[in-house]
């Protein structure tokens, strides 16, 4: 198969951003007096959105509506507030994208996290490449896995599914590229196990990214 795109996860995918994630929501967690997190554990609460992640950190008793959504808007203003400087691109991106570019096949990502940090993180990580799409979450559309947002990425990189690999470290990553069709490919240096991503239906499953290759050809 002859693919056209890669799409990329963000957190766990492209960047390691597990500190800055963790760091953000415990500075929002202390100013509220409520505990804090080990900073792995966030690994199990990123994926699903910005959201789900202050929704896991916060104490069952405080997740009513209302300050759940206080606490979204601390924590983006936290994350942006700190900037980036701990996260990093995983060992192996930087040539799996350059050897991406240099065969024509665009460069995408679909995320769910806010498209406001998803923009500065490229900005910080990976800002010499060229990437056809960053799509983040935004208020009012609905977050992998819902297959509303592949779909729009699709229409907007004008090819059909089958055209697209798709790179993710969570089932949340499987689930939604199984949803339409796009060849659902698990990394195992991100935030989640192989037997999750084989569960929620990876057809290839990498341990670098350059293994990525074997696919190209």
């Amino acid at each position: 198969m002859s693919y056209k795109a890669a799409v990329f996860d963000m957190d766990g995918t492209l960047l390691d951003t597990l500190e800055d994630l963790g760091s953000a929501m415990n500075r929002v967690l202390t100013a509220r007096g409520l505990p804090v997190h080990p900073i792995d554990s966030y690994r199990f609460f990123a994926g699903n959105g910005a959201a789900h992640l202050v929704s896991c950190a916060l104490p069952e008793d405080r997740r009513d509506r209302d300050f759940l959504d206080v606490c979204v808007q601390d924590f983006v203003r936290e994350y942006q507030a700190a900037g980036t400087g701990k996260g990093k691109p995983y060992a192996g991106i930087p040539e799996l994208l350059d050897l991406l570019e240099s065969r024509g096949i665009l460069l995408a990502v679909l995320t769910n996290k806010p498209q406001v940090l998803a923009e500065q993180c490229m900005r910080d990580f990976l800002p010499k490449w060229s990437f056809a799409l960053v799509q983040g979450q935004v208020p009012g559309r609905p977050v992998k896995p819902d297959p509303a947002s592949p779909r729009l990425l699709m229409e907007r990189l004008g090819l059909g599914a089958e055209e697209i690999l798709y790179l993710g470290d969570t089932d949340v990553d499987m689930r939604t590229a199984t949803s339409v069709g796009m060849h659902p490919v698990g990394v195992l240096w991100g935030f989640r196990p192989e037997e999750e991503l084989r569960r929620a239906g990876a057809r290839t499953i990498i341990s670098h990214p350059l293994e990525l290759r074997e696919l190209l050809d």
